[in-house]
């Protein structure tokens, strides 16, 4: 088995993980345990929700 490190692609990050500057927050700390979030953006309105399978849904 080779248990190497993936080659570096000179930055490029893979589908699902950020970028190197990319901001990362936890849901558990933005959602501060609720189970929804309302999120403003400019004069738009989305919510965070999370599903009884706890997997987050993002409507508008």
């Amino acid at each position: 088995m080779d248990h190497s490190s993936p080659p570096d692609r000179g930055g490029e990050s893979r589908p699902g993980d950020p970028g190197h500057n990319t901001p990362v927050a936890d849901s558990t700390t933005l959602l501060s345990g609720h189970r929804e979030l309302i999120i403003r953006h400019g004069a738009d309105t989305y919510r965070l929700q999370v599903t009884a399978s706890n997997k987050l849904i993002l409507t508008k």
